[in-house]
């Protein structure tokens, strides 16, 4: 995993084929058509997570230097103070081969190295698979919201780590 600090052409194409080949996802969150996912906009979205205070985003890359997955990081919520995990999406060709766990599991070593008691998350309410994958890891559930792009339901869920 590395920080995009500036984004090729290529990291872009790897990341527009990416939410593509998750369909579910993008109709879900409504932010990406799974069918015409535009480099303009996923670039423009990146630039502007990575501009946001205390947010990381990092690209996941196999032993090929292949895009496998995408993170977004932030160290410390502006409404609630806990670091989250904005996003973590694994290519679906790559999807059931333990690579979101792997991912997951780095993300909250990184936290916990960094001193960091407990991480937050949220998933779309109508996400399903998504729910049982996290609660699988042991997160439970704080509360329930909604996005605030969008108004979409979610379940905002919590992990110790310490």
């Amino acid at each position: 995993m590395r920080c995009l600090l500036s984004f090729s052409a290529q990291e872009i194409s790897a990341v527009v084929d990416l939410y593509a080949s998750n369909p579910e996802y993008c109709r879900a969150a409504g932010e990406y058509d799974p069918d015409g996912v535009r480099p303009e906009q996923v670039e423009s979205d990146l630039r502007e997570e990575v501009r946001t205070d205390g947010c990381e985003v990092l690209i996941a890359r196999d032993e090929q230097r292949t895009v496998v997955g995408l993170l977004s990081l932030l160290h410390q919520h502006p409404k609630d103070g806990h670091p989250w995990i904005g996003m973590l999406i694994v290519h679906g060709g790559m999807q059931r081969r333990g690579l979101g766990r792997q991912l997951a599991g780095s993300v909250e070593d990184r936290f916990r190295a960094a001193g960091e008691d407990d991480l937050r998350l949220c998933v779309l309410d109508s996400m399903a698979s998504s729910l049982a994958f996290w609660t699988a890891l042991g997160w439970q559930e704080v509360r329930r919201g909604v996005t605030n792009e969008h108004g979409r339901p979610v379940t905002v869920l919590h992990k110790t780590l310490t």
